[in-house]
């Protein structure tokens, strides 16, 4: 796994050993980001599951201003912050070994972010229950683009309440992997 493009291209990030993190595929990521590729400069950045932090350190390598890179496992931020520090994007981050939700609850009403980078693991309801409480803590911005990487089923849950709150503006489909770019309504 590496940077793909931008100040950093061409680093090697590294990954927590086993089966804990699941690192974004360099196809899915590649897609990911041509999807947002001009809406990324001089942004700052939210990535709720950070694993290797390789989605908020791309973002960076490509531009944005900030990334605040959250994963409840502690080896996981661990490892996010080495490679924040081998890419030399340390300094333009913030790494937190926080359960998402309660980063999310702590940041209402106190910080907002223009991408937001939601790639928990699958078969877990953690989007539409990450989604609300963005929405609920306004911490999209109006112009805010919301990434969401899942296998399967609705990144709503099924919510119809939640999902008039966001509009789907891209998909993309990746093997088992599918991708969504929402945006606060």
């Amino acid at each position: 796994m590496r940077i793909i493009t931008g100040e950093a291209k061409g680093r090697r990030l590294e990954t927590l050993d086993g089966e804990e993190t699941r690192p974004t595929s360099e196809r899915v990521k590649e897609a990911m980001f041509s999807m947002i590729q001009f809406d990324i400069e001089g942004r700052r950045v939210l990535d709720l599951f950070g694993g290797s932090g390789q989605l908020a350190l791309e973002a960076l390598s490509r531009g944005a201003e900030y990334a605040v890179i959250i994963d409840s496992n502690p080896a996981a931020a661990e490892v996010i912050k080495r490679n924040a520090k081998s890419t030399r994007l340390d300094a333009r981050c913030r790494v937190s070994a926080t359960e998402y939700d309660a980063f999310l609850k702590y940041a209402a009403g106190r910080e907002s972010f223009d991408i937001i980078f939601l790639d928990p693991p699958y078969k877990s309801d953690f989007i539409p229950r990450a989604l609300a409480l963005i929405d609920s803590g306004k911490i999209a911005k109006p112009t805010s683009l919301l990434i969401c990487e899942y296998d399967s089923g609705d990144i709503f849950g099924g919510d119809e309440k939640l999902s008039s709150k966001y509009k789907i503006l891209k998909t993309g489909v990746y093997g088992r992997v599918k991708t969504a770019v929402i945006a606060p309504i």
